[in-house]
């Protein structure tokens, strides 16, 4: 029977797992620790390490509560006390941290850690006391000067409420405003009716929302749910807009209360703020249906329950505000839905209305749980649909047909069911020409399935282009025949003729920058058709001969299709403008962008890079900004192609020119999830040889690198089979040896790090052997100890470094002498063991070979030294 675990060996290992950068693992060991220990003493030290873990984690309140727990036990543990300062810092009580730190150095007056801290940490408080003392008079003078109807000064007007919108960023200037009777001044300024005050209002209530939930639910209180709505309906699109920004604020700030980075004093209690939310969606939705309210106005209230009403994650079990909204609203989303543009007495809508209600609606039907709240929900639907294709003449069939249309788009099932009703198929006539281009593409990009007669899919195409082109003709036309092409691009005739049509690809490009997001998708999959970035597999040979001996049907791919025209494709569409298109696209914030919209763009954008010569002009006309929120967000293999189309900017571009500024740190996620192993050997290797290319520029970047976790997938790579991997992984080591924590890697107990990097540098793959004994030159150069580990990882080291200082390239030769030199300048013992073999004669070759002047300079510094230790005589020779 297994001895029971004691909490002393729980400590134990939680301080082994601390050292080796578990963190999540040593907290769970401290925390089992903890359970079996009654000791106060003992206990005391648990909650001291448990505070370290959470430091690590950035989960400062806990920290604090941990070393709060080891200081009542003991007032005089600096440990638990300067940890504590720590976490307080994070949480923005500066004046606690200062207490902390000064009790710190009253125990231990020398520490320079502390001294340091306590010096920083003072500079900072100087700041925040400079800023407090001047907050007061600037509020009172911004609030003057604005709602004095007699300045005539427009600069000094906007000047004002530039700084008040930029003060109430700040926690000190936010709370100022707030307590200064800001809220009552800030909507005298919204009473105005001047757009340039109503957006200095609106803007600055930003500042004082963001992550304040008391102050959200007060100035509600005092605005009125009513009034901010209004705003919301405003005919001035940027005020809408702005209206539609601070609301979104302060449904985060009452769904999530205080953020996590808050740096002001501690949220004060507040109620249960459901019912503050539920009043301002009511008002939401009352404004969807307001004859008074902006097209724009709708936009952004369809958008702004997209945001907030769904549930975030499937984990989350409460979906209660979804189906209050289907019950409280559903009918109102879909008397936006049914709109049809331009008929008498309809709601102000745009081009994108129907396709934010279409989300709207499919979001909430995901969000339901059971099929008796989607029987509810297509109960409604279908009711909804009946009352307007009974009793009403053409209008309200047509508003039962746009509705209907509107599900198909959304929800799908709930389109379905509707369709179900009896006499609406009969009413319904399906658009004919795209129904006629989805015919003519059946076959997808199998050349032997030709659906329609030769030259009929190349027809259809050309008026589909000629339409595109005419911008007499409405856009919803236009997008249809976008759509269209989006089909016929299957057919390589039809893409190599759309290629050479410069025209029909700039109308495209400059409908999908236009407001009529929903063409997004249909742009997106032409030319991930004209790009033949879809996926597709090279059959098995063996299957084919099995095919065509059973007579089975065998895909062929159509000539045009081969990498020359593909290749000549990707050029052409490059000349005509794709990149700002779809960096243009990118930026859309309407939710016609969607993961799988993103994916199509990412493999667009892959097949774009592909050739290195193509590569400066994607970056130079925005292609590597747009594929950085690409590579964070959306499907998997969306993310992993934008990541993978970076990876391939960075290996031949200048990092620092494609990326500049902070962006470049931005790059770092993508790349390392190049390296995860469901990746194909193709994309680790190209994200090594980029992370490679960014180790080498900065510490910070390297410190980015590694708090993503990258080295130990690093490593990995360095045990593979294929020799471009292994040689790729290898050179990032080096790179990121240039940092004290992976120098540090290397002397670590029971790791085989260096002994891999000793045996490399013996390779035959001379590749391999530069990059391996180039990471040992600058390990030995850096970090000293590591040259007396050397001897004792492998016996073969003697004989490695020998061949290298024999190798007929002079760049090994060189690293190789550098090493050596290093090791004899480290220790006497590592020069008695250099010296005694074969390796003084031929140091005192190298040394006098006037054609290598850096490899005899090493060579010479090493016998200076075997002479300072009194191992050899001096050679009055050498100079």
């Amino acid at each position: 029977m297994e001895e029971p675990v004691t909490a002393e060996q729980l400590r134990a290992r939680g301080n082994a797992l601390f050292q080796a950068g578990d963190h999540a693992a040593a907290l769970a060991a401290y925390t089992e620790a903890l359970s079996l220990s009654e000791a106060p003493s003992e206990r005391a030290v648990l909650h001291r390490n448990r505070a370290a873990c959470y430091l690590k984690l950035e989960d400062y309140t806990k920290a604090e509560a941990d070393a709060t727990k080891a200081i009542e036990a003991d007032g005089r543990d600096v440990k638990a006390l300067f940890r504590r300062s720590q976490a307080l810092q994070q949480l923005g009580r500066l004046e606690q941290a200062v207490s902390d730190l000064q009790r710190c150095l009253s125990l231990e007056p020398r520490n320079k850690a502390f001294q340091e801290a306590l010096r920083a940490l003072g500079s900072s408080m100087h700041e925040k006391m400079k800023t407090m003392s001047c907050t007061d008079s600037k509020v009172e003078q911004m609030f003057q000067i604005l709602l004095d109807l007699e300045e005539k000064d427009a600069d000094k007007k906007q000047k004002a409420a530039q700084n008040l919108i930029v003060l109430a960023r700040e926690e000190a200037g936010a709370e100022k405003i707030f307590q200064s009777d800001g809220v009552r001044l800030l909507m005298q300024l919204l009473d105005t009716a001047k757009a340039d005050l109503m957006l200095a209002a609106l803007r600055t209530l930003v500042g004082l929302c963001s992550g304040h939930r008391s102050r959200t639910t007060a100035i509600l209180a005092e605005l009125g749910a009513p009034r901010l709505a209004a705003v919301l309906g405003v005919e001035h699109e940027q005020v809408s807009l702005a209206a539609c920004n601070l609301l979104h604020v302060m449904f985060d700030s009452l769904k999530e209360g205080l953020q996590k980075d808050f740096r002001g004093k501690e949220d004060a209690v507040v109620l249960d703020s459901s019912k503050d939310l539920k009043l301002l969606i009511k008002h939401l939705l009352e404004l969807l249906v307001l004859e008074g309210a902006s097209a724009h106005g709708r936009d952004n209230a369809l958008n702004l329950l997209i945001k907030v009403v769904p549930r975030k994650s499937p984990k989350e079990t409460n979906n209660s505000l979804s189906l209050w909204v289907i019950d409280q609203g559903l009918k109102k989303i879909l008397e936006v839905g049914s709109t049809v543009c331009g008929s008498s007495g309809s709601l102000p809508v745009t081009e994108n209305s129907r396709m934010s209600t279409s989300v709207l609606l499919s979001k909430l039907y995901d969000d339901l749980k059971c099929d008796a709240e989607r029987e509810n929900f297509h109960h409604l639907c279908e009711d909804y649909v009946r009352s307007w294709f009974e009793g009403h003449e053409l209008p309200g069939k047509l508003r039962a047909i746009q509705t209907v249309s509107c599900l198909l788009q959304g929800p799908s099932d709930a389109g379905n069911r509707v369709l179900e009703l009896e006499g609406i198929m009969d009413s319904i006539r399906i658009r004919a020409l795209v129904g006629l281009c989805k015919l003519g593409s059946a076959g997808g990009t199998d050349f032997s399935m030709k659906q329609f007669a030769e030259g009929s899919t190349m027809k259809l195409a050309k008026q589909c282009r000629k339409w595109l082109c005419n911008e007499a003709i409405d856009a919803g036309t236009r997008r249809w025949a976008v759509e269209g092409l989006a089909y016929l691009t299957f057919d390589a005739d039809v893409k190599e003729e759309f290629v050479e049509d410069k025209a029909a690809m700039q109308a495209m490009f400059q409908l999908a920058k236009s407001e009529d997001r929903s063409v997004l998708y249909a742009v997106a999959s032409t030319l991930v058709n004209c790009t033949n970035s879809y996926d597709h597999e090279e059959p098995d040979p063996q299957m084919l001969e099995l095919a065509k001996y059973a007579k089975q049907h065998i895909p062929e791919q159509h000539p045009k299709d081969k990498p020359e025209f593909v290749k000549r494709r990707v050029r052409k569409l490059l000349t005509a403008g794709v990149v700002s298109a779809l960096a243009c696209m990118v930026k859309s914030e309407n939710p016609a962008l969607t993961n799988s919209c993103r994916e199509l763009i990412s493999r667009v954008f892959l097949a774009l890079v592909e050739e290195a010569e193509d590569r400066g002009g994607v970056v130079a006309q925005g292609g590597g900004k747009a594929l950085i929120p690409l590579s964070l967000e959306g499907t998997e293999v969306g993310q992993t192609k934008a990541a993978q189309a970076l990876a391939k900017i960075t290996i031949t571009s200048n990092p620092e020119m494609a990326f500049p500024g902070e962006r470049i740190f931005e790059v770092v996620r993508p790349l390392v999830s190049l390296l995860h192993l469901q990746r194909t050997g193709l994309e680790n290797f190209e994200g090594l040889m980029a992370l490679t290319n960014l180790a080498g520029i900065s510490e910070r970047l390297r410190q980015k690198i590694l708090k993503e976790r990258a080295v130990p997938m690093i490593e990995g790579y360095m045990f593979e089979e294929h020799e471009l991997i292994r040689l790729a992984a290898t050179e990032c080591m080096c790179n990121m040896a240039m940092s004290k924590e992976v120098q540090e890697m290397f002397l670590a107990e029971g790791s085989d790090r260096l002994k891999l990097m000793v045996l490399y540098s013996g390779e035959e793959d001379e590749k391999l052997r530069r990059a391996a004994s180039g990471t040992l030159a600058m390990l030995t150069t850096l970090h000293p100890p590591i040259c007396k580990r050397i001897p004792q990882v492998t016996v073969h080291w003697l004989e490695i470094l020998q061949a290298l200082l024999l190798s007929p390239s002079v760049e090994l030769q060189h690293r190789g002498a550098v090493v050596v030199m290093n090791m004899m300048a480290a220790a006497r013992e590592v020069a008695e063991q250099l010296i005694a073999s074969e390796m003084l004669e031929i140091l005192s070759v190298l040394a006098k070979d006037k054609d290598k002047p850096r490899v005899a300079q090493a060579a010479q510094e090493s016998l200076a030294h075997a002479v300072a230790y009194g191992l050899i005589k001096p050679n009055p020779g050498l100079a």
